[in-house]
């Protein structure tokens, strides 16, 4: 699926403090013209997420000065329309399942992501949310 224009390209945000798997999720998504941008920490990726149209947010659960749930529960309190969020984490617990549930979380991932599921949970997203409609346009 090709995206055109920089205003209609499909924007993902992919928060995490490491930079392993983000820049691997970069090149996979590029040729298929998705923009991609990345935050170090909760709090810039709020700020992101704040201040420009992003689509999709990929976020660890620990991240320095806000973990993934934290960024989600503020996204929810400040942004309108929050994007549609996609949780990574170390250790999946029936906790952490019960709190994204809670929070309409899409999905939930154990780190290392396997990539291939984390590009099937992007490509459910944009057929269940932006399916007939395109990201920011009319």
């Amino acid at each position: 699926m090709q995206f055109e224009g920089c205003q209609n390209r499909l924007t993902v945000l992919l928060a995490d403090e490491s930079d392993g798997s983000s820049a691997t999720v970069r090149q996979l998504l590029r040729p298929q013209g998705v923009q991609t941008l990345v935050a170090r920490t909760g709090r810039e990726a709020l700020d992101m997420v704040r201040s420009q149209p992003v689509h999709i947010v990929v976020l660890d659960v620990q991240m320095p000065q806000l973990g993934g749930l934290q960024v989600v529960k503020l996204m929810r309190e400040m942004v309108e329309n929050p994007p549609p969020a996609i949780l990574l984490a170390d250790r999946l617990s029936n906790n952490l399942l019960r709190e994204a549930l809670t929070m309409d979380v899409f999905s939930v991932m154990p780190k290392p992501v396997e990539l291939n599921r984390l590009l099937d949970s992007i490509a459910r997203i944009i057929r269940r949310h932006y399916e007939s409609r395109w990201p920011g346009g009319n």
